[in-house]
């Protein structure tokens, strides 16, 4: 169903109590069309949006038939009144309606122990797959078996899990697919409220298996694995802005996940008083959805203030958790990475690592790495706007730490940031740093951004630097970026015990232009071999050993795909590959700073 409609200005009205924000926007920009609309101009009425999936209205209003209608929206005033609008529940696909449709089957795993359940194989966070079903001498023979489309995405952010056979995946429009590991035939969808952010996360709860997905309205959705029922939904945080990137972890009948948001992206509105967002860890009750506790990462709400500019201001805010939280279960602590500040005052509580009980949701310690980090998106604006007077730098942790045991019984957390710094620290010492080691130049969007892996000996890490020509709107907005094809990337090899360097193998050139090679997106690794992701479109393995590429594979084209869909690749970023059962499934598509669109899921298997 399509919005036909347009925004209309209104006078500024009493906001309901459900969702004070996303009211006040309706009735500002959309009521009197909505409110009595005429049957001949094709309107929908108020009532008519209300029983549609929030989804579906934000998609119309992002790149749909209202895009035009809503340019004087910001991101944040379309989500919100898309959430106030529209319907959160999931919505099932008419087992009908699927093009290529499995045939039924009996779905009864048995254990999910040696696939691919979440953000990584174990709550470790290795992303290092033992057993992936294929070897390190066969990986050169990889080839193309099936390529799945997924409609009207430009955007391929959701990573996918693989047990017992099935493939759970989301996609750019709200849309959560069981597929066929094997053929990529479709078992289920189902829609949810927003574009799918998290990776995928597959665990059973009591005699139940479950689908879980965090989405970029901030809710954390429950499906049925078997047969994609919605079971349940939350949404933790109600800051309009919120949104779920980190991808659930289910452990003994609790779900543990972090909430970030695109908050510091609204600062290029001149107008925006910035930022009231505070990051946040959750437990939920794995069967209800229950909120059993929830524990901010900056303590203190935010207040009124002004900058040296003379701006209005609201902080603190900001340490977003956009990474899955790193499980100790025989010391009862979860680990997680937090974000930059968006606004003064800075906190001791952004761009660390944080320990918290699993139990309780207090915090045990915290270790920060940069401080006086307080930076948004209005910052590198020649008149900087919303810029915070500390200026950035922008030195978020994106990735999962990886916790590791090394020798004489000692442990390590490695942490990995966007100042191109790989961190080593004791979790038994309060975070007490061991060592630190340097893989890239670091900035906004360099250094190292989602992923990191090991092998129990080595830590690797892929290093985007990304760099662009920009130009900026003078009255305000998102830059305008250019790529620099001769900046970026590579994969570096470190000891866990030392930091020592290993070895360091530059990224390959890129072309054609414009393109970066950037390696921004989480790498993956398997006995003997390490799988990276680029800017450029490329998927490479890597030599576990001595680093050398033993395959590379240009996803950046056009696809004949499995259901039909028209699909290209393009761009890596966010959710890296996945390898289980014998195969290796790679996402391709970020349309985003400058990089290649994509909408596309290819599946590797090694020729015979």
């Amino acid at each position: 169903m399509r919005v036909l409609a347009l925004l209309c200005s209104a006078p500024w009205f009493a906001a309901a109590a459900d969702d004070p924000f996303g009211a006040a926007i309706y009735q500002k920009h959309c009521a009197t069309c909505h409110d009595a609309p005429d049957p001949a101009a094709r309107i929908p009425a108020k009532a008519a949006l209300q029983k549609m999936p929030a989804g579906a209205i934000l998609r119309s209003l992002e790149s749909g038939v209202m895009l035009q209608q809503s340019a004087a929206l910001t991101r944040i005033e379309k989500r919100a009144v898309a959430n106030f609008l529209g319907s959160a529940e999931a919505v099932m696909l008419d087992p009908s309606k699927i093009t290529n449709r499995c045939a039924a089957s009996d779905w009864k795993p048995a254990s999910a122990l040696a696939e691919w359940t979440g953000w990584s194989p174990a709550s470790d966070n290795w992303r290092h797959q033992p057993a992936p079903g294929l070897d390190a001498a066969s990986v050169p023979r990889l080839q193309l078996k099936w390529a799945f489309g997924f409609p009207g995405g430009t955007v391929v952010r959701s990573q996918p899990a693989v047990v017992a056979g099935r493939l759970f995946i989301g996609s750019h429009d709200g849309t959560i697919y069981s597929l066929d590991a094997k053929s990529g035939c479709v078992h289920w969808t189902t829609m949810v409220t927003s574009q799918v952010r998290s990776g995928l996360s597959i665990g059973r709860v009591n005699n139940r298996w479950i689908a879980l997905a965090g989405d970029a309205a901030g809710h954390i959705h429950a499906l049925d694995a078997t047969t994609g029922a919605p079971l349940w939904k939350i949404r933790p945080d109600a800051h309009p802005a919120a949104m779920v990137t980190s991808t659930p972890v289910l452990h003994e009948g609790r779900v543990y996940a972090g909430v970030a948001s695109y908050e510091e992206g609204s600062a290029v509105t001149p107008a925006y008083v910035c930022c009231t967002f505070r990051g946040s860890v959750v437990a939920l009750d794995g069967a209800t959805g229950k909120l059993i506790w929830k524990t901010f990462t900056i303590a203190d709400e935010p207040k009124p203030g002004k900058s040296k500019r003379g701006n209005k201001t609201a902080g603190p805010s900001g340490a977003g958790v956009w990474s899955a939280p790193t499980l100790d279960p025989t010391r009862g602590v979860l680990y997680v990475a937090t974000g930059d500040n968006y606004s003064d005052p800075p906190t001791g509580t952004s761009d660390a690592a944080i320990a918290l009980s699993m139990d309780t949701g207090a915090i045990r310690w915290v270790r920060q790495f940069t401080a006086g980090d307080a930076y948004n998106s209005t910052c590198p604006h020649p008149q900087k706007y919303n810029c915070p007077d500390s200026d950035g730098p922008d030195f978020d942790l994106g990735a999962s730490g990886m916790l590791v045991s090394l020798a004489g019984g000692r442990r390590a957390l490695i942490l990995a940031q966007k100042s191109g710094i790989v961190h080593a620290i004791d979790p038994d010492r309060s975070g007490a740093v061991l060592w630190q080691s340097r893989a890239g130049e670091g900035g906004v969007l360099g250094g190292i951004q989602w992923g990191i892996a090991t092998d129990g000996s080595k830590a690797y890490a892929a290093v985007s630097d990304i760099a662009f020509a920009r130009s900026y709107p003078a009255g305000g907005g998102q830059p305008v970026r250019s790529l620099n094809s001769k900046k970026g990337g590579g994969l570096l090899a470190f000891r866990l015990d030392n930091g020592e360097r290993m070895w360091h193998t530059p990224a390959p050139p890129c072309s054609p232009e414009p393109c970066s090679p950037a390696q921004s997106a989480a790498i993956t690794s398997m006995p003997g071999v390490v799988f990276s992701g680029s800017v450029d479109g490329h998927i490479r393995a890597y030599s576990a050993s001595t680093g050398a590429i033993v395959w590379d594979y240009n996803t950046a084209r056009e696809y004949e795909t499995v259901n039909g869909v028209k699909a290209t690749g393009g761009s890596m970023d966010g959710g890296g590959p996945v390898a289980a059962g014998g195969m290796l499934f790679v996402g391709s598509g970020y349309g985003q700073w400058g990089g290649k669109p994509g909408n596309v899921l290819l599946a590797f298997e090694v020729k015979k």
